[in-house]
């Protein structure tokens, strides 16, 4: 089932774009999502850039591995504890404000000595930025004279318009997510159902054999034939 899980791992990796990563230079500051397969016993952290003054969430799911949970911890840039949750299947956590520098997302599986976890976690930023873009751009584009249609009706609906489109795509990610630990969930108790299954088959084979020769030792004659 984990070999499945790490290639299901692999395929995500390729499809979405990944968060920061210290050593890995700067990340964009954006909305993204990523998967990765946390080995037994190791802790795995990811830093993401972030603007002053946001909004960050940020949402985990365990959806793959035995127990279907995880150690997870979020630090400030300041190094100051913010987020601390023990052996927890999925969580969500918003920061607002943001704080300009690189938080610290931490996923612990130490606890765990012989089962991997396959981990999906989403970061959602919502930053004044996106609006100062926006108001820039209606200044360059409005006109001396007012039209029968208003900017701020247009910038409304546009806006609007995002927002939504943004928050399908989130729910469509996390659907997708649902999907692939519920997958991995019926792939683990398929396995169990055919090995318990097979054994208690070879259970029912083994008591058969010895009830067939349990009763043919009653019905053997042991008593010498006179001659």
């Amino acid at each position: 089932m984990m070999a499945a899980g790490a290639a299901l791992a692999w395929a995500l990796w390729l499809l979405l774009p990944p968060v920061g990563v210290r050593g890995a230079g700067p990340a964009p500051i954006q909305d993204g999502e990523f998967t990765f397969l946390l080995p037994a016993g190791r802790k795995q952290c990811f830093y993401q850039s972030a603007p002053a003054n946001a909004s960050l969430e940020t949402e985990y799911q365990v959806i793959g591995g035995a127990g279907l949970d995880v150690d997870f911890t979020m630090e400030s840039p300041q190094g100051v504890l913010l987020v601390s949750e023990s052996r927890k299947a999925d969580g969500v956590h918003t920061v607002e404000p943001t704080e300009a520098g690189d938080y610290k997302l931490c996923f612990d599986n130490s606890f765990s000595t012989i089962s991997e976890k396959l981990v999906f976690f989403e970061l959602i930023f919502d930053s004044l930025q996106d609006d100062e873009e926006v108001e820039g751009w209606a200044d360059a584009v409005e006109p001396e004279e007012m039209l029968d249609v208003k900017m701020e009706d247009i910038k409304e609906s546009i806006e609007t318009m995002r927002t939504r489109l943004e928050r399908s795509i989130q729910m469509l990610t996390l659907l997708r997510a649902f999907e692939a630990r519920d997958r991995n969930l019926q792939e683990g108790n398929l396995e169990r159902v055919n090995f318990w299954s097979a054994v208690n088959v070879a259970v029912l084979l083994l008591v058969a054999i010895l009830q067939v020769c349990t009763l043919k030792r009653f019905f053997q004659d042991k008593r010498p034939v006179p001659t």
